[in-house]
């Protein structure tokens, strides 16, 4: 006497277009709300340039003050020497973190990589509900 064994299911195909934006749920029927990523999609952007730029400080200065300054003139920061720096990625505040020389170059060091909320809010996408 033979038994047939159940053939294990098939997870479902992705569409051909690559466009999948959701899977199912784990152990349910819905949708996940976390869009998946698939390595061919996350592959197409490995290689794209972006600009990361790290901000010390800023300050506002009047025309006749910027055509004053001259070599060996300092200027003034209003954030503390010990606040972490800010670090943005396209204009995107992503991280923080603290100055350090290496070698005969500046770097900086990644104290805090900046929340997903955190990001969407300084992004204008997202904005907090009134209280």
């Amino acid at each position: 006497m033979t038994t047939d064994k159940p053939k294990p299911s098939k997870p479902p195909a992705a569409p051909e277009d690559g466009n999948e934006t959701s899977r199912p749920a784990s152990g349910g029927g819905g949708r996940s709300t976390e869009p998946s990523v698939h390595p061919a999609d996350l592959a197409r952007v490995l290689d794209v340039t972006v600009e990361l730029s790290v901000e010390l400080g800023n300050r506002q200065m009047r025309v006749a003050e910027v055509l004053a300054l001259e070599p060996g003139a300092t200027v003034e920061f209003t954030k503390p020497a010990d606040e972490a720096l800010d670090i943005y990625v396209n204009d995107r505040l992503i991280a923080r973190g603290e100055a350090v020389v290496l070698g005969e170059r500046y770097g900086v060091r990644i104290t805090e990589v900046v929340s997903a909320n955190e990001r969407l809010r300084t992004s204008g996408v997202v904005r907090e509900a009134s209280r």
